[in-house]
């Protein structure tokens, strides 16, 4: 990820808006993108900050990891749908499937079980289609 840009360059974009200055004009001097400028001033106006945003945590997990292990435990073969539904969170099945890996759970089938097999649908009568030696090319 790419670092921020200096507080000293936000507050000179800045001081050159004030000044008068088009964007393009900042963009020439500065050598910075148009929408980065375009942000930095916005950003000013709106907030009445110019620094960069806070990167990291979305804030507080919703997702108990606990009580999943819990659920999971009570009924090991409840799908994403089901434990999303029980844990009474609103959160995406991806998320919950992140938590049990970092849990340790695996949806990995047991050995003991048997193999499902998918029977060939016809027998292979038609050429795959690539050339019979590596270095050939087809004929037009």
């Amino acid at each position: 990820m790419a670092a921020a840009y200096s507080q000293d360059l936000r507050d000179r974009i800045i001081r050159a808006y004030k000044r008068g200055m088009t964007t393009s004009q900042i963009v020439r001097l500065f050598e910075v993108s148009p929408a980065w400028a375009r942000r930095v001033k916005q950003r000013l106006t709106e907030s009445g900050e110019a620094g960069p945003r806070k990167v990291g945590s979305r804030g507080v997990r919703k997702i108990d990891h606990e009580r999943l292990a819990v659920l999971v435990r009570e009924q090991p073969d409840a799908t994403l749908k089901e434990l999303r539904e029980r844990l009474g969170v609103q959160c995406a099945e991806s998320a919950i499937c992140r938590v049990l890996q970092k849990l340790g759970w695996s949806f990995k089938k047991r050995q003991s079980t048997r193999r499902s097999r998918t029977a060939r649908m016809s027998q292979n009568a038609a050429k795959s289609g690539r050339p019979d030696k590596p270095d050939s090319t087809p004929a037009a």
